[in-house]
């Protein structure tokens, strides 16, 4: 997808957006990439030139507000670089700092599972701007539409079809690519993508799935997703 740069009249509003795709991102994960976002959002909020797309500030800058030492400053950017969220646009030089873009539609594009959490305006939101973006320009992707899932006869697909036609944006976050392993005794045995998934399934999505499968085979009586 492709948002358009948060300058303008909605600009404010477009930055909210990032913001919280990020918050509700890190929200859902260990306490290791909350603190990772964290302290991406606050790069963000602080000192990110949202017009020119640039963040200049030195490694002593960021370890004072990050609360580290400067070796951590040097490891985590590297990571932050390594998933796309900073774009090295010009390495420092003779006194000088170095100079970063973000890449806010990597962010957006990897904070896509939890967008339902978030809210169905959200995603009418986000959806209505990366598509309004080039004005009709080709380049322009909107967001991927999951289609309804195909009927093969099994439980599982059945299942599927009541969940996409139930909330076709949180199927498309987490169901969509859960897989039939197993149906023994009353036990369905779903395998997800990653770990990740299969407990935020489990934990989150857990009784939601069980009555959807019910609704199709009464004998079934738990759910279980893996990885």
């Amino acid at each position: 997808m492709q948002l358009p740069r948060p300058v303008g009249r909605e600009a404010a509003s477009r930055k909210y957006d990032i913001l919280s795709a990020l918050m509700a991102f890190a929200l859902s994960q260990d306490k290791h990439v909350q603190r990772q976002v964290l302290r991406m959002m606050a790069l963000i909020t602080t000192r990110y030139n949202w017009q020119r797309d640039e963040l200049t500030m030195g490694q002593g800058e960021i370890a004072k507000l990050w609360s580290v030492d400067e070796r951590t400053v040097k490891r985590e950017m590297a990571k932050l670089r390594a998933k796309g969220w900073l774009v090295l646009k010009r390495q420092g030089a003779r006194g000088r700092v170095s100079v970063y873009g973000m890449d806010m539609n990597r962010m957006m594009e990897d904070t896509r599972p939890v967008w339902p959490l978030i809210g169905e305006d959200f995603i009418t939101r986000i959806d209505g701007k990366a598509g309004g973006a080039g004005q009709g320009a080709s380049n322009v992707l909107p967001l991927r539409a999951v289609p309804q899932p195909a009927e093969d006869g099994s439980v599982w697909a059945a299942a599927q079809a009541r969940l996409h036609e139930a909330d076709a944006a949180t199927y498309g976050a987490w169901f969509h690519q859960l897989v039939e392993a197993d149906l023994e005794a009353g036990r369905l045995t779903l395998t997800a993508p990653t770990r990740f998934h299969a407990r935020y399934v489990e934990q989150h999505l857990g009784e939601r799935l069980l009555v959807a499968l019910r609704g199709v085979d009464p004998s079934i009586i738990e759910v279980c997703c893996t990885a």
